[in-house]
């Protein structure tokens, strides 16, 4: 199993570290866990200029190829996960499984709006101006969103790795590759079995990122996670759920698993009122809310009947997951039963 997070990583530090080698030792109990720093960051050559996507996947093909490793699965973090993803589609026949957490197919919540591009501007001012000195309030803002659950010596902890894990130029640089990159295109043409971790506070990358990739990537297993660190902490639930999910998406534990034993994957359903901003217009708004509240209601009926639990309410839909597929489609069909009962009918 290949890691892949190309910032905050350094190989030394990490080892060193409990906090970070408590991650290693989990991860590399029953797989050849493969590290690397990415390309300007922690042992690697930090002369360099180009941070861009291909430039990674090149530095991914290297590492593999130096190692002799003709199948491997990728876990991708963060924005490794398009380094992955793109690895990924490049040499399917490489790539056995592909793990993604934390990960985008691109930065739209800093680029689609104004408030997102001064959002960006501001994190690389602080970055230019103080990562690499000693003062961590610089950084701290930054761990803070990481990791906002995190006590006193972990904050201390990432604050130390993101100061040796890069300079404040290289720092600057990958942020502003990050922005840049998109791999939406890419996702339908993922063909290795794929699971897709995302917690539902994170702070840095929304929880509709993970969304967006388990939708796009075909057969995608999307696992919900009840976490706000994107930096997940050894101790708390949350990364107890991640490992188990991860060993048994990659073959790990079938044969000892009790029969009635709850997975930790999850089926997403969706649900969405086709059409629903023209029939707001035409029924006007207090019908079309009258209906959204019939909508809500059948949809909850039919949760509560098959065993499953909303996540959100979508405004015109609402999200929801169940702990098998079989379940989910039960759902489906009743919820398609209810709309189509002859009361429901508008008769219009």
């Amino acid at each position: 199993m290949v890691r892949i997070c190309p910032w905050f990583t350094h190989l030394e530090y990490e080892w060193e570290n409990p906090l970070w080698r408590s991650y290693i030792d989990g991860m590399s109990a029953r797989h050849l866990l493969v590290r690397h720093d990415g390309r300007g960051t922690g042992l690697s050559d930090h002369r360099v200029s180009d941070f861009s996507l291909e430039a990674q996947v090149r530095d991914l093909e290297a590492v593999l190829d130096a190692l002799s490793l003709d199948r491997v699965a990728l876990y991708g973090l963060s924005q490794g996960g398009a380094t992955a993803i793109s690895y990924a589609v490049r040499y399917p026949e490489r790539v056995s499984h592909l793990i993604l957490c934390g990960a985008f197919p691109r930065m739209g919540w800093f680029i689609d709006t104004e408030e997102g591009q001064q959002r960006f501007q501001t994190a690389l001012a602080l970055i230019r101006q103080g990562w690499g000195t000693d003062l961590p309030a610089y950084r701290q803002f930054f761990t803070s969103l990481f990791m906002p659950d995190a006590d006193a010596e972990a904050i201390r902890q990432f604050n130390e790795l993101e100061r040796v894990s890069a300079s404040p130029e290289n720092a600057a640089a990958l942020l502003s590759a990050m922005r840049d990159t998109d791999v939406s295109e890419l996702l339908s043409h993922v063909r290795a079995p794929t699971l897709v971790v995302h917690c539902r506070g994170d702070a840095i990358v929304p929880f509709e990122s993970g969304r967006e990739l388990a939708a796009g990537i075909p057969g995608a297993r999307f696992l919900p996670l009840d976490s706000r660190n994107h930096a997940m902490l050894p101790n708390e639930p949350a990364t107890k759920v991640l490992g188990k999910a991860m060993g048994e998406f990659l073959g790990e534990g079938e044969e000892t698993a009790a029969p009635d034993a709850p997975s930790a994957l999850v089926t997403i359903l969706f649900t969405d009122i086709e059409g629903s901003t023209s029939l707001t217009q035409r029924l006007g708004d207090a019908k079309a809310q009258e209906l959204i509240r019939t909508h809500n209601t059948i949809v909850r009926d039919a949760l509560k009947a098959c065993g499953g639990s909303e996540v959100k309410h979508t405004g015109d839909g609402i999200m929801a997951s169940f702990p098998s597929a079989s379940r989910a489609l039960e759902c489906a069909i009743a919820i398609q039963r209810a709309v189509a009962r002859p009361e429901r009918q508008e008769g219009r």
